[in-house]
């Protein structure tokens, strides 16, 4: 007999313990999805979705447990939910000696990182290619703006170089495209995404209202990375440095897009990532907003031989590109996402908006880059990028775009790609305010 009951302990207790470990997850599980609506639903709204989602796993494993909503603390403020819950384990052979049932217990709670110490690094690409108008609208605009001899521009760019020109909106001259469509009303990419950091800035204000856990920097990307604003508590600053600095306005631009570069020397600039347990161990959010091109402009306009060719187009409306007279044109390429390892080697998670690139039939340069083949590019034989497998070589870059910048990033939702005004003004904060949705367990 003794032996017996020594057998149905052990039995009854690894049941238990199972049991137990269950239970554990399953309210692990429960904490993680109601804290996703902390900020939506009443205290005891959370509660009831807490009660459900629980009691729901144990029924989908035939084990019969519950949650009391009294033992369930939410704090709307924190962004926290704690909750235990107790048990009882029926036993089997324990029962020959008397012992009808086992007692279990488990505690849990959540917390988004909201309420943990978090610096947040928005970066912003400012090569050329984001002068590109952003609406379809826009680049109409821009294709008819007129010369004073009465001749079209057919560009979709606002570059600050002066070529051809000059260009005439209603009564005024202007000597660069980009004054013309300053001038026309035309809205560009750049001029768009200074206003998604500033969504950002104001949802950071929201988050943290007394500035004492979230700070801001504002970054370029170009030829390398700039610190435009050190990281900051103010708000104020930060959206001032978005008005008010020409090297993050399109007031400005660089001719060259090296992410290889750039992308190391943020990394530095970031440094590694901690548990934001402290302020001195914050956790690092990097927020890039980018049309994900690696790109210099002589790469796209140098023509050494002088050379145009009809591509598809004819008459008036004649593509004038031909790739065996344009030599380096096969390094205009999407971003390799290698060159994003070193930010998350460092604990440090990644947020990507894609600016999307539209379809720019009639614009000689388009065409023959980013309209190109992922097989004439430089993806592999120049910036070492290694393909997503499945995907054939005859995917155009502007498609593959998207695919690396999604795995640039540290999770595929915390990428997003947008292609109106609309949606890259808002698709920062989407992402960052998917990151402030995610959470972490905190006992």
């Amino acid at each position: 007999m003794p032996t017996i009951v020594g057998v149905g302990a052990s039995i009854d207790y690894v049941h238990a313990y199972n049991i137990r470990i269950r239970m554990q997850a399953d309210l692990d599980a429960a904490l993680i999805a109601a804290v996703r609506e902390v900020d939506t639903l009443t205290e005891d709204n959370i509660k009831e979705r807490v009660k459900v989602w629980f009691n729901a796993q144990g029924k989908s494993t035939g084990i019969a447990y519950s949650i009391d909503t009294n033992t369930i603390s939410i704090s709307k403020s924190n962004r926290t939910i704690q909750a235990t819950v107790k048990g009882v384990v029926p036993t089997s052979l324990m029962q020959i000696s008397g012992v009808r049932n086992v007692d279990v217990q488990v505690a849990a709670a959540v917390a988004g990182p909201a309420t943990s110490y978090l610096n947040v690094y928005i970066a912003l690409d400012k090569s050329a290619s984001m002068l590109l108008a952003a609406t379809s609208a826009g680049q109409t605009t821009m294709t008819n703006i007129k010369d004073t001899s009465g001749n079209k521009s057919n560009c979709v760019f606002a570059c600050h170089e002066v070529e051809g020109g000059p260009w005439k909106v209603g009564s005024s001259n202007y000597s660069t495209l980009y004054s013309a469509a300053k001038a026309a009303g035309v809205s560009l990419r750049a001029d768009v995404s200074v206003t998604a950091a500033q969504e950002v800035i104001d949802l950071i204000k929201a988050a943290d209202p007394t500035g004492s856990r979230i700070k801001v920097g504002i970054y370029s990307l170009g030829s390398t990375a700039s610190e435009e604003l050190a990281l900051t508590n103010s708000m104020s600053a930060a959206t001032n440095a978005l008005i008010n600095d020409s090297d993050l306005t399109s007031a400005t631009s660089i001719p060259y897009s090296y992410f290889d570069k750039s992308l190391t020397a943020l990394t530095s600039m970031v440094g590694s990532a901690g548990d934001g347990s402290a302020a001195s161990k914050p956790l690092k959010l990097v927020l890039l907003l980018t049309d994900g091109v690696i790109s210099q402009r002589s790469w796209v306009i140098n023509n050494p031989h002088n050379t145009w060719d009809c591509k598809t187009w004819s008459g008036s409306n004649c593509i004038k590109f031909n790739r065996a007279h344009f030599p380096d044109q096969l390094k205009t390429s999407p971003l390799n996402p290698a060159w994003c390892k070193s930010l998350k080697d460092s604990s440090v998670t990644i947020g990507v908006l894609y600016t999307e690139y539209l379809s720019i039939d009639k614009d000689w340069g388009y065409n023959g880059t980013v309209g190109e083949t992922m097989a004439t590019s430089g993806f592999t034989s120049v910036w070492s990028g290694q393909m997503r497998t499945g995907v054939p070589s005859s995917t155009t870059r502007r498609n593959y775009i998207p695919l690396a910048l999604s795995d640039c990033a540290t999770s595929s939702d915390l990428f997003l790609a947008a292609n109106d005004p609309d949606e890259i003004e808002a698709g920062l904060a989407k992402i960052f305010q998917q990151y402030l949705g995610s959470v972490r367990l905190t006992q």
